[in-house]
């Protein structure tokens, strides 16, 4: 997943050869479309089946839970707009397919071509099976287990880090050093997370790089909270998503976030 820095020269590129879907929100795409056919990106546009590529970004739409108008919101662009295009009156272009993929995280073959995967990108958390996990051994690469709910209270993990000692110790083979397991209660992970199981997380020390779609430990003021991060069209806010759907979206100010801890591993296991 690209950073938002990265995604603005992304932009500015696009631009500059006249192929990008770059503005404010409430972008015209009949002035984009204009805009490709001067560039060039008008044959390319034709070359795509847009009928193909509509039935794919309503299967992102139902499987990201998104309405048709949060959906263009994401993309800073218009929503009747949009609405033209999902509904066949405007051709897709290559600029909004680009701004698709970048901004949903879903692999351009795919929603262009149906080639491959929608989502060819692994998630930094991986699960690991209880068999996987070395119990008893003990080595200079062990991960220190803390009896911990990682959502419980609002101090500071680093503060709770240096004043509880871990319970013990475990060696996961692939878990980064500086990384730290606790114990995760609730269901709003489920499945992805079950009541109870524990996650590896490892802090950011940048949290301007934010890679969006991957699962962090979001620390608040008042509370601490384990959920995916996504792009909010603000960007000065984070959208924070549960893996249940009866649990909604939440929408936070980046400058309320006091850390950022990303989960590199999930263990749906009882440590005992």
């Amino acid at each position: 997943m690209l950073d938002s820095d990265t995604m603005n020269g992304y932009f500015a590129d696009e631009m500059s050869s006249g192929g990008g879907l770059c503005g404010d929100v409430g972008s015209s795409v009949d002035d984009v479309l204009a805009a490709e056919s001067v560039g060039g990106d008008a044959a390319q546009a034709s070359q795509m089946d847009s009928e193909a590529i509509i039935e794919r970004v309503r299967y992102l739409m139902g499987l990201k839970r998104l309405s048709q108008r949060r959906l263009a919101a994401l993309l800073r662009i218009d929503a009747s707009n949009l609405s033209k295009v999902l509904n066949g009156r405007l051709p897709f272009s290559e600029g909004l397919v680009n701004r698709i993929v970048a901004d949903l995280g879903v692999s351009k073959p795919w929603l262009r071509d149906g080639s491959g995967l929608p989502f060819d990108k692994q998630p930094i958390a991986r699960e690991i099976r209880p068999d996987c996990v070395g119990l008893e051994q003990k080595s200079l690469n062990a991960t220190p287990v803390y009896d911990l709910d990682v959502t419980a209270g609002c101090r500071s993990l680093d503060a709770l880090f240096g004043e509880i000692r871990p319970v013990g110790a475990i060696d996961i083979p692939g878990i980064p050093p500086g990384c730290h397991i606790l114990k995760v209660r609730g269901d709003s992970m489920m499945p992805r997370i079950v009541n109870g199981g524990y996650v590896a997380i490892r802090k950011i020390v940048d949290m301007r790089n934010i890679f969006w779609g991957q699962i962090y430990v979001v620390d608040l003021p008042e509370f601490r909270m384990v959920k995916y991060l996504r792009r909010h069209p603000d960007p000065s806010m984070v959208i924070l998503h549960s893996d249940n759907p009866a649990y909604d979206d939440m929408d936070v100010a980046r400058d309320d976030i006091r850390s950022l801890y990303v989960v590199e591993a999930i263990i749906n296991y009882e440590i005992n």
